[in-house]
């Protein structure tokens, strides 16, 4: 059976790094990065989830540093959501 890449589901955790956490600069950074992709992303923390292309979703997360969050990117291109928004939290939203 051939996969549907239309349906294609990654999860992955990622730790936010950075000192001063996930703030309005580094969620906006989340979000503009989502935008170049066409997959749905989801990013949840405790149960609560929000759309990654919505700053103001992504700030209700409230995250400090050591944060884990759950991202999930579906479609057709999730594995290049999945790599470069772990880049971008490896890189700690480029701030330090």
């Amino acid at each position: 059976m051939a996969d549907n890449p239309e349906q294609l589901e990654i999860n992955k955790k990622l730790e936010v790094m950075n000192k001063v956490g996930l703030h309005a600069r580094a969620a906006a950074k989340i979000a503009l990065k989502s935008k170049e992709f066409k997959s749905q992303i989801i990013i949840s923390k405790d149960g609560v989830s929000a759309d990654g292309r919505s700053i103001l979703d992504i700030l209700t997360l409230n995250c400090p540093k050591g944060t884990y969050l759950e991202v999930r990117a579906k479609g057709e291109d999730a594995r290049e959501v999945i790599e470069a928004l772990t880049q971008l939290f490896n890189d700690k939203f480029e701030e330090e």
